[in-house]
């Protein structure tokens, strides 16, 4: 059996294939179709170039862009050579910190407690005078759990005009956006933006009250019916869309491949391909085993009480299959230590 998400729950992709159920939600999430409504005029009637102010085309697109635009600026000058980050970043981040070390900068990547949460008392004893940067992710996006972001610190950059601030720009090139960001303002994403900000001011309360009964619905049901499944993270400061689950003696990819009709994840997509347990399942200290045994859940604003309950109808019918399989599942019901037996190398 194949469930769907979004309007139209029979679509078939090929003559007999159905989509599967879609939990991967930290990977990437589907359009919201009103973000999508926004969009799609300046994409066909208003394709203008908003930079192009001789003609009407331009001046709707720029009218658009002048509308939706409602970020802070920001600027990239320094001569200051420390960046701190934690070990549980993003890939992308702790790459580009590689990086900066590769050309001169000095990282220092803090520890995190069990619970996945940095220890403020060492990130404040970490800052140097020649601190430039501190990158700490707010949801992880492999376990969801939430930093103490307001703890730490958060701040946004004025460039005021009088007297002016000369500020090195992010992208050279045509001198678009104050000369801070050149290249064409792409209308469409810039329209995109502005109505995905006005939904989530309207709708962004509701959705996290949802979104955190789903996923307690989820955890609630499979730990009633599976033994010996642990939630990595914090319980509590986390978001609840983000659900990493252990499910001890069960291989993780062995159970992602008994769930092909719903689409989930053991971790980041950025790393989907390495077979090496979750480094941020590592920082936290969880034993190999129980990272080896870890499946990600994502649920997000289009995601259903059904498509939950059968989630977790699969994923218990497949995990006590799997464990009927496994000798070592076997040796723990009958009562054997397993960390009292010593293996033997070959």
């Amino acid at each position: 059996m194949y469930l769907f998400i979004g309007a139209d729950k029979s679509q078939i992709v090929n003559e007999n294939e159905l989509r599967p159920l879609y939990m991967d939600f930290q990977a990437t999430t589907p359009m919201d179709p009103r973000v999508l409504d926004a969009m799609l005029p300046y994409e066909v009637n208003y394709y203008g170039n908003p930079h192009s102010r001789t003609h009407a085309y331009g001046w709707e697109s720029e009218k658009a862009v002048e509308k939706a635009r409602g970020g802070v600026a920001r600027f990239y000058k320094s001569k200051k050579k420390h960046v701190i980050t934690t070990q549980t970043e993003h890939k992308c981040v702790l790459d580009s910190c590689r990086a900066l070390e590769a050309e001169g900068f000095e990282v220092t990547y803090l520890p995190v407690q069990k619970n996945g949460l940095i220890d403020l008392k060492v990130l404040e004893d970490a800052i140097r005078p020649d601190t430039s940067l501190v990158s700490v992710m707010t949801v992880n996006n492999e376990i969801g759990v939430k930093q103490p972001v307001k703890d730490i610190g958060v701040g946004a950059v004025f460039v005021r005009r009088r007297p002016r601030v000369r500020v090195e720009p992010l992208q050279s090139g045509g001198g678009q956006e104050r000369g801070l960001r050149s290249g064409t303002v792409p209308t469409a994403l810039a329209v995109g933006l502005g109505a995905a900000c006005e939904i989530a001011k309207q709708e962004m309360e509701s959705d996290h009250k949802r979104i955190k009964m789903l996923s307690e619905r989820l955890v609630q049901k499979i730990m009633s019916e599976v033994p010996d499944v642990v939630l990595n993270g914090d319980p509590e400061q986390r978001y609840s869309g983000c659900i990493n689950l252990s499910f001890a003696y069960v291989e993780g990819e062995s159970l992602l491949m008994a769930l092909k009709d719903v689409a989930l994840s053991s971790g980041s997509a950025c790393t989907s391909a390495s077979l090496e347990p979750s480094y941020v399942l590592r920082a936290i200290g969880a034993d190999e085993d129980l990272a080896h045994s870890s499946i990600r859940f994502g649920i997000g604003r289009f995601t259903t009480e059904e498509e939950v309950d059968y989630t977790v109808k699969k994923c218990v019918q497949h995990v006590r299959r799997l464990r009927e399989m496994s000798p070592l599942w076997e040796m723990v019901q009958e009562g054997i230590d397993l960390k009292s037996i010593k293996w033997t190398q070959h």
